[in-house]
């Protein structure tokens, strides 16, 4: 796990200086070592820049920049499958110097091209520079755990791990794209390929770049696709069957994610997903393995007791720790430096704060992540579904569609100062409209603000909804991989545990797991009301049902009570009349009503903290 940057130029404008101030800000991803790439050419300058942590083959033999006699490369993340990869081009006449897995991945391009991407099995962004052909590859990993940012202007492109680096290049300009700010009102986070920045983008997940360095011309290309899959006939398997494989691939996953030169612990809740991980771990093993938890002292919050449950079950070497709110604070008011874009996901907090806490005993934590979108863990797939059918069976709905034209010789915004505390005018009109179509119907319940709330709060009507036309459960899972996870789930974890040096590992993301379980009949993974139900009966093999059996928690944190206490400042300081008018990005007045509507205790405080994280962002980043 590493941190890398870089550049191409035609015009001579950056320097190998401009590049070591890249790369360095980035110490975090990667404090162990750090190397650099840099060549003028006649008609361009190339530029790579690389922050190690060592995971594997900790000796200098692993070190990047690495170079063959085609390509110089930079890497970050980890492909498990590398050995076998490596046996295979020891046949094919390959000799290797070192028992990393940079090592392997250059050779796969030497000897299979661009293609060879296909083969890895792993998490990884990557940037491989040909100097026969004077090309620049971009690569990004199947689910998008590694992160890819890049940059394209007249002076020619950048790229880095985080946006943070660009910020050290004097032609960078920090333009805000408003509609990407729509689309974080709306949903929570930036979806790729934008980011909050004009002519700034996120590779995303499952493609690669290609950069003809000569032309400036550059294309995008998908090498992987989840829907390829759910498209697939479904397997004609027992549920006993599905159970079997399905748990017989999660346990391979699990047990690569193993392959470590360090210390390694897992992330436990005492939910299933993390349960699952646990068993799979820690079912063949004499020695324990370490398990992490924190924990609150508001009981809603608070699934420590849970996870110790399961820990003394599995016998892992389990290790708990209690937040508390002056913590959460301390953490609050970095989130600008961990996520260099404005993020929404309250979890983002305690995400952090467990990643510090592992650190002080492994380098490498395996997570639970993934396993609510391919296995429809979320009881809103299935609520909403429920409740979009019961709508459209009521033909006098779908005449409201047209909502619009009802509420038309209104004033609305005067409507709303009596109706809309927390948004449910506007939310009610906005699922009327959208009703006639699951994929809007449902993008609309995953909102946060609605249409005519982003309208009001930028004084400006920008289109963010997801372009799907979908009809299924299976599509509502396949649109989450592809967004919510990629784009929020995975974004938070990689950013909170790279900031402190940890390696966080994904089981539930292999490929090979993904791939079959997509394929399964969808009555195996929802039965009814029953969330995860295959999931669920695997992991009652090797935890008792009565030790797992609770309502589902999201990983949260009391941050809203607190911001009724102490953190309540941060009110104050972001959401001042002086604050919102020195970012000039919201409307005040609509604000103040939501201020209002959160101290009332009437409104949606997740409203609010979006907000909060927008205007703390633009403090630390555009404020200059």
């Amino acid at each position: 796990m590493c941190g890398i940057s870089g550049f191409v130029t035609r015009d001579g404008s950056l320097s190998e200086e401009d590049l070591v101030k890249m790369t360095n800000v980035l110490e975090h991803r990667g404090p162990d070592d750090v190397g650099f790439f840099y060549n003028s050419y006649s008609n361009y300058t190339v530029g790579l820049g690389h922050r190690r942590l060592s995971i594997l083959d900790l000796s200098e033999n692993g070190h990047q920049p690495m170079e063959s006699t085609r390509f110089t490369m930079v890497y970050n993340g980890e492909v498990y499958n590398y050995k076998i990869l490596k046996k295979a081009l020891k046949q094919l006449g390959c000799v290797f110097n070192s028992d990393s897995d940079t090592e392997v991945i250059l050779a796969s391009f030497n000897m299979w091209g661009i293609k060879a991407v296909s083969k890895f099995n792993g998490m990884f962004s990557i940037a491989l520079y040909d100097h026969k052909k004077h090309k620049l590859y971009f690569f990004r990993d199947r689910t998008g755990e590694k992160p890819f940012y890049y940059h394209i202007s007249s002076h020619g492109v950048l790229f880095a791990s985080e946006l943070k680096s660009f910020h050290e290049v004097k032609f960078f300009k920090k333009e805000v794209n408003r509609s990407s700010v729509a689309k974080y009102l709306s949903y929570g986070y930036i979806s790729a390929p934008n980011t909050i920045f004009k002519n700034t983008y996120k590779l995303e997940s499952a493609s690669y770049l290609e950069y003809d360095i000569v032309s400036g011309k550059y294309e995008t290309f998908t090498y992987w696709d989840i829907g390829e899959y759910y498209a697939k006939d479904k397997l004609n398997i027992s549920f006993k069957d599905a159970m079997d494989e399905t748990e017989n691939l999660l346990s391979l996953a699990c047990n690569s994610r193993m392959l470590s030169d360090v210390p390694v612990g897992v992330f436990l809740s005492g939910g299933y997903d993390s349960a699952a991980i646990s068993a799979m771990l820690q079912k063949d093993r004499i020695t324990p393995i370490k398990t992490f938890t924190i924990g609150f002292n508001e009981p809603k919050y608070n699934e420590a007791n849970f996870a110790k449950k399961v820990s003394s079950h599995l016998g892992t070497e389990h290790f708990e720790h209690y937040v508390t709110q002056k913590e959460a604070s301390n953490i609050l008011q970095s989130l600008p430096d961990i996520y260099d874009e404005p993020f929404g996901d309250s979890s983002s907090i305690p995400t952090a704060i467990v990643s510090q806490f592992a650190r002080n005993e492994v380098t490498v934590a395996l997570s639970a992540d993934g396993a609510d979108e391919l296995f429809s863990g979320y009881p809103a797939y299935h609520n909403n579904f429920q409740l979009f059918q019961k709508i459209n069976k009521f033909k006098y709905l779908k005449k409201l569609s047209s909502f619009d034209k009802i509420i038309s010789p209104f004033n609305v915004p005067n409507i709303s100062k009596t109706y809309n505390f927390d948004g449910k005018f506007y939310k009610g009109a906005e699922l009327l409209k959208n009703c006639e179509n699951l994929s809007k119907f449902y993008l609309t319940t995953t909102k946060n603000f609605y249409d005519r709330e982003v309208v009001e709060l930028l004084g400006e009507d920008w289109h963010n909804q997801y372009q799907e036309n979908f009809d299924s459960i299976e599509d509502m899972l396949e649109l989450s991989y592809k967004t919510y996870l990629s784009d929020d789930i995975l974004t938070k974890v990689d950013r909170a545990t790279m900031s402190v040096g940890l390696e966080g590992r994904e089981p539930f993301l292999d490929f090979n797991l993904v791939e079959f379980v997509a394929q399964l009949p969808i009555d195996y993974k929802q039965k009814g009301r029953t969330t995860k139900h295959l999931l669920k009966e695997i992991v009652h093999r090797h935890i008792p049902k009565s030790t797992m059996h609770r309502d589902k928690m999201g990983f949260s944190i009391p941050v809203f009570e607190w911001f009724h206490d102490e953190m309540g400042l941060y009110i104050e300081k972001y959401l001042s009349k002086e604050s919102i008018d020195k970012s000039g990005i919201f409307n005040y007045s609509y604000v103040n009503k939501i201020i209002y509507s959160f101290r009332s205790r009437q409104g949606d405080p997740h409203k609010l903290w979006l907000l909060i994280v927008f205007q703390m962002w633009w403090f630390r980043w555009m404020n200059d």
